[in-house]
């Protein structure tokens, strides 16, 4: 063999698949991203400027305040229980977080009634999120768990600002003979991992949409199970329990065919399957199924709508000249540059989504 360290993700990865045989695309996502060793959101804080990648709330306060304002909204429409769970799922630094508290405090009945929960498996990012909340939380810190069955039962507020991109897909591939999965092989002569196709039998055409299953040879059909069942999951809890999920992230209003599954270093796209463990991936969220699994569990859906359209229904202009109001002019260009990279449907104005859930007696949900 050539090329490959025995140690790390890369020789825990080629072991397994040396006594497991090729693995799903799924089991080697999982595996790069959340492996308790080695796993790229498990050792190190990825984002920002100086990490591989920014989000929203990394290019301005005023992503989260606004979220942080449907979400006061929110619960007012829910009839203001005097106890929710403010729930986000995958709160990189807590920099969304933060913002949306502050903007929470101008409601001061819904600020004392929020109690805050943060699904994180990342011991370095909870760490960091425990220092950048405290100031806000003071002596009501956030409290943590792995999975959202950990948060307990009662009314709910979930934000999930790009969480679902990163849960683990599965791929399949249209053939002459019909669909099959795409898996990862280990190629022992040169040293790298590959995509290879399973010849083992299966139903593998039941997964695929009826839409879809008569694409042409050569097309590639994504599909996220863990995405479908934290979307199920919240529809059965808001259906119980009261109260609604923001979900924002990049992707496609409908299922369709074609590859998105993508890796990036440094601000910079890198081959998906080389040095795993050192490179975010991601791939575009299906809405569509998203919702009909939301629905499956008894949620009502709204959306999906652009990005930019619901923060400009929510004010994210008229937000920004308040802003500019006080800025030197460097400030005030540096709004203006991140107002245009919110909204413009030349950045991510358009191909990211936002989808709400809610409980189904609710009657709407802001800005979609």
């Amino acid at each position: 063999m050539r090329g490959m360290d025995d140690g790390g993700l890369a020789g825990h990865l080629r072991r397994r698949i040396a006594v497991e045989g090729p693995i799903s695309v799924a089991a080697f996502m999982g595996d790069a991203l959340g492996h308790p060793q080695h796993g790229y959101y498990i050792t190190a804080d990825r984002f920002g400027a100086a990490g591989d990648f920014v989000t929203a709330p990394e290019i301005s306060q005023m992503f989260g305040e606004l979220i942080g304002l449907w979400c006061a909204h929110t619960w007012s429409a829910m009839g203001a229980p005097d106890q929710v769970s403010l729930v986000e799922l995958g709160p990189g630094r807590g920099t969304l977080m933060r913002d949306a508290l502050r903007a929470a405090a101008m409601v001061p009945q819904f600020r004392d009634a929020a109690r805050v929960h943060l699904v994180e498996t990342s011991p370095v990012l909870r760490d960091r999120q425990r220092e950048l909340l405290a100031p806000a939380l003071g002596d009501r810190p956030p409290r943590w768990h792995d999975t959202l069955a950990g948060v307990p039962d009662g009314p709910l507020l979930v934000i999930a600002n790009e969480f679902f991109d990163a849960l683990p897909i599965r791929q399949f591939e249209k053939t002459a003979h019909g669909w099959t999965e795409r898996m990862v092989d280990f190629d022992e002569e040169g040293g790298c991992f590959r995509f290879v196709l399973d010849r083992r039998p299966g139903p593998v055409e039941a997964l695929i949409p009826a839409a879809i299953r008569e694409a042409p040879p050569g097309s590639v059909f994504e599909a996220c199970p863990a995405a479908m069942a934290v979307a199920h999951e919240l529809g059965v809890r808001l259906a119980a329990s009261g109260g609604a999920a923001l979900i924002v992230d990049y992707g496609h209003p409908v299922s369709a065919a074609g590859e998105t599954l993508q890796a990036v270093r440094r601000h910079a796209f890198v081959p998906v399957l080389k040095a795993p463990g050192t490179a975010d991936l991601t791939a575009h969220v299906d809405f569509g199924m998203l919702a009909d699994a939301a629905r499956s569990g008894g949620a009502r859906t709204w959306g999906p709508t652009t990005q930019g359209a619901f923060l400009a229904a929510l004010g994210i202009r008229e937000r920004a000249a308040q802003l500019r109001r006080r800025a030197t002019p460097e400030q005030a260009a540096d709004i203006d540059s991140a107002v245009h990279r919110l909204i413009d449907g030349s950045e991510m104005g358009t191909l990211f989504k936002v989808l709400a859930l809610t409980d189904p007696r609710q009657e709407g949900a802001a800005g979609i």
